[in-house]
């Protein structure tokens, strides 16, 4: 089984484990914080992938 195989293998208790982990480095309180970040780097990221798409359709 290659290496990317293994990596999708993640089972409920895997999942269970890892929120644990989060909560304990990151606390309670900090996660919301954590997810907005991450939502508006998804959201920059899409929105500069639309103007490099209009860019090309331009030429």
């Amino acid at each position: 089984m290659n290496s990317l195989g293994i990596f999708l293998a993640i089972g409920p208790m895997q999942i269970v484990l890892i929120v644990v982990v989060v909560l304990l480095l990151f606390g309670g309180k900090k996660i919301p914080e954590l997810m907005r970040g991450l939502g508006s780097g998804i959201k920059e990221f899409k929105d500069a992938s639309r103007e490099d798409d209009k860019k090309e359709d331009k030429k």
